[in-house]
């Protein structure tokens, strides 16, 4: 099955990305609208991101994954378990080699991070955690190859619901730059080019599963673990530092909800 049949699979998974990215320009083009976000309106829309994330990680990309298992000689719980695992290994691995800082922390991370400023240092944390989102994209569009349905389907759900939460985020980067003093128009480039990963990632991922269909389940579950480490390790602590804790947790859940109705109904 293919979602449209004039263009590629890889070519679907580059436009699905690049509507993300292109979302993640839009929020983070609020800073030509004013200087600074209400910190509980932008911790509201962060959670709202947790939320959304969450849910793909199990409806777009466990449950398929587990779906595609069915005939494995060890259980089909294996390939998603073992996937899900590598996922958070994958970006474990990435946090401790890209310098960085996370959103209302002070402690720096990775390799040589006193090397940066700290505006860069938060646009390289927002662009590692785009990383799986790309990932996971290109690889809902590759499964549509063998005639996954439910990953097919749920592909372009995926994309949305992804290009929704990454309005916040492009907000998320580029107001702080802002308030550092940086001007509106680098602001705003850096907000958007934090989700440049996304396109790219989105081709790696559509590529090798469309080469290697043994592992779909694998890249499927490993797309998800990844998402799952972004948000516990990022996205959720950063929304619970500064008293704004009650409305991100609701904020969360109806972003996950709303996910949610969109993977079951659409997809």
């Amino acid at each position: 099955m293919e979602i449209c049949s004039n263009l590629s699979t890889w070519q679907q998974a580059l436009l699905a990305t690049l509507f993300t990215w292109t979302m993640t320009g839009i929020g983070a083009a609020v800073v030509f609208l004013t200087r600074e976000v209400n910190m509980k309106f932008l911790n509201s829309m962060l959670g709202f991101a947790g939320g959304v994330m969450i849910a793909a990680s199990f409806w777009s990309l466990l449950s398929p994954a587990i779906e595609a298992s069915m005939d494995h000689p060890i259980g089909e719980w294996f390939p998603p378990a073992v996937g899900f695992l590598l996922g958070g290994l994958f970006i474990f691995l990435f946090d401790k080699l890209i310098p960085h800082i996370h959103r209302n922390a002070s402690n720096r991370e990775g390799v040589n991070p006193e090397r940066y400023r700290t505006s860069t240092l938060l646009v390289f944390s927002l662009t590692l955690h785009n990383i799986p989102e790309g990932l996971a994209i290109g690889i809902a569009f590759g499964a549509a190859i063998y005639g996954e349905m439910a990953v097919a389907a749920g592909a372009l759900t995926l994309a949305l619901g992804i290009g929704i939460q990454n309005i916040p985020e492009g907000m998320a980067v580029s107001m702080p730059l802002r308030g550092d003093g940086v001007s509106r128009t680098k602001s705003f480039f850096f907000g958007w080019m934090s989700a440049v990963v996304e396109p790219i990632f989105a081709v790696i991922g559509v590529l090798t599963v469309s080469f290697m269909e043994p592992v779909l389940p694998y890249a499927l579950s490993l797309a998800a673990g990844a998402m799952i480490f972004v948000v516990i390790e990022e996205v959720i602590p950063s929304t619970q530092k500064n008293g704004h804790s009650d409305i991100a947790v609701f904020s969360f859940m109806i972003g996950f909800t709303l996910m949610m109705i969109l993977d079951v109904a659409l997809g």
